[in-house]
C-alpha cells in the first residue's frame, strides 16, 4: 500500500507540474468566460423549486370577527387573481401576546423542525382595522406591507381609501430566512455542478492523450495500475483546485475594485466558514467521482471517437442527476432528498444544499465517507478493466469489446 501510494504521488506530482506550468493552462483560466450563459438553462427551474416553500405566511393576531373577515376577502380576491398574488394567512389566538413573540417562536420552531402550523412566519399583522401594526422584517414589510393594506381596506369598505400601516422592524424571520437559505443551497448546488462539469473532462481527455502516445503503458510497467490512476486523478484535481482560486481571487478583486463590493449573503445554517469547507469537500467528491468514471471510459477507449462516443451519455445523465439534486432543494427531510444525499452521483449536491438549510453536521460526515468509499471502488474497477483489456498484446476490440472483455485476434 505504501509502495502504491508512494507511486501515486510520483505520479500525480509529473502531471500536476506538466498542466500548470504550460501554456495552455493560461487559456483554461479563461474559461469560465464563456460557461456563464449556462445559468440560464436552469433560470426556470429555480423559479419553480423556489415556489415548492410556499407562498409567504403572515400571522393575524386580530379580533376573531376581523381576522375571519381578512381571511374571506384573500380567499375570494385570490380565486380571482391567482393564489401567488396575496400572502397565506394564518389566524393567531387574539390572547394579547406581543406579535414580537409570535415571531419569536416561529424562528424556534422552525429551528427545531417542530411542523408547519409552529413554523415560517415571515410576518405578523396585529391591532385592528382601526390601527393596524404590521410586524416584520424591513424587507418583508416593504414586500408585504402594501398587499395587507389593499386586503384590509378591501374587506373594510370594499376597496376605497388604501389603509396605512403601522409598521414594527424586527432583525428576522422564519419564513424570509427559510426562502433566503434556500436560495443559497440552489446557488451552492449550481456553481458546484458548473464546476465539475467544467474541470472533470480534463482527467479523459490528460489519459487519451498518453495512451495515443504509449506513455500510460510505459507507466503501468513501472509502477502498479492503480497508482498511475490515483495519482491522475488528484493532480487534475489539485490543477482544478488551483484554477478555482485563480477564478475566485479575480471575482472578489472584480467586486472589490469595480463592483459595489462582497454582497451581503444570507448566512447557511451551518455557518460561512462551514459552508465554504463543505463546498470545497464535496466539489471535490464530485470531482473524483465524475473523474473515476471518465478513467473507466478512458480506459475502455482506444481512440478519441470512441472517447467521444462513451463520454457523451456521462455527460448527459449528469445533467439529469443534477436535475433530480435541483429538484429537492426545497423538500429537505421528505424520501425524495434522502435518496439524492445517498446516492453517490447525486449525493455531493444534495449535501451541499442541505448544509444551506440544516445545522447538523453529522450527515456530511456520514456522506462524505460514502462518497470517498465509492470513488475508490469506481477507480479500483477503472484500474482493472484498463489491466484487462489494454496491458495486453494483441489488437483491441474496441470500446464494447473492452467493456465486455472480448479481443479480435491478433
Amino acid at each position: 500500500m505504501n509502495e502504491t501510494l508512494r507511486a501515486a504521488w510520483v505520479i500525480g506530482r509529473r502531471d500536476f507540474t506538466a498542466v500548470v506550468l504550460s501554456k495552455a493552462f493560461l487559456m483554461f483560466l479563461l474559461g469560465p468566460l464563456f460557461p456563464v450563459a449556462a445559468g440560464v438553462l436552469f433560470g426556470s427551474l429555480g423559479s419553480s423549486v423556489a415556489e415548492d416553500i410556499g407562498a409567504d405566511v403572515v400571522g393575524i393576531s386580530m379580533p376573531a370577527s376581523e381576522a375571519q373577515a381578512l381571511a374571506a376577502t384573500r380567499a375570494s380576491l385570490s380565486e380571482a387573481m391567482g393564489e401567488r398574488r396575496y400572502p397565506e394567512l394564518r389566524i393567531l389566538p387574539d390572547d394579547g401576546r406581543p406579535a414580537a413573540d409570535w415571531l419569536r417562536e416561529s424562528d424556534q420552531a422552525e429551528a427545531g423542525g417542530e411542523g408547519e402550523d409552529k413554523g415560517k412566519l415571515a410576518a405578523v399583522l396585529s391591532g385592528s382595522f382601526a390601527a393596524p401594526i404590521l410586524t416584520a422584517t424591513a424587507d418583508q414589510a416593504q414586500n408585504l406591507g402594501p398587499e395587507l393594506a389593499l386586503l384590509i381596506s378591501q374587506t373594510q369598505n370594499g376597496g376605497g381609501q388604501l389603509k396605512s400601516l403601522r409598521v414594527d422592524t424586527v432583525q428576522s424571520s422564519a419564513g424570509g430566512m427559510q426562502r433566503a437559505q434556500l436560495l443559497t443551497g440552489q446557488a451552492g448546488q449550481f456553481l458546484l455542478f458548473l464546476l465539475v462539469m467544467l474541470l472533470a473532462g480534463m482527467v479523459l481527455s490528460n489519459l487519451v492523450e498518453e495512451k495515443s502516445n504509449k506513455i500510460i503503458e510505459i507507466l503501468a510497467a513501472a509502477v502498479p495500475i492503480d497508482a498511475v490512476f490515483i495519482g491522475k486523478l488528484f493532480a487534475m484535481l489539485a490543477m482544478a483546485l488551483v484554477g478555482i482560486a485563480v477564478w475566485g481571487a479575480a471575482g472578489i478583486a472584480a467586486l472589490q475594485i469595480w463592483g459595489p463590493g462582497l454582497p451581503n449573503l444570507p448566512v447557511p445554517a451551518v455557518g460561512w466558514p462551514a459552508f465554504i469547507v463543505l463546498g470545497i469537500v464535496y466539489f471535490a467528491m464530485a470531482y473524483l467521482i465524475l473523474g473515476s468514471l471518465f478513467l473507466g471510459i478512458g480506459a475502455m477507449a482506444s481512440t478519441v471517437r470512441e472517447v467521444q462516443t462513451l463520454s457523451m451519455p456521462v455527460t448527459m445523465l449528469q445533467m439529469f442527476v443534477f436535475g433530480f439534486a435541483f429538484y429537492t432543494v426545497s423538500k429537505i427531510g421528505q424520501p425524495v432528498e434522502i435518496i439524492a444525499c445517498v446516492v453517490p452521483f447525486t449525493s455531493p449536491f444534495a449535501m451541499i444544499a442541505r448544509a444551506a438549510q440544516v445545522p447538523e453536521l453529522w450527515p456530511h460526515l456520514v456522506a462524505l465517507i460514502g462518497q470517498a468509499a465509492f470513488a475508490l471502488l469506481v477507480v479500483r474497477m477503472s484500474a482493472m478493466l484498463f489491466r484487462r483489456n489494454v496491458m495486453k498484446s494483441g489488437a483491441s476490440g474496441g470500446a464494447w469489446a473492452a467493456l465486455f472483455g472480448k479481443r479480435k485476434a491478433a
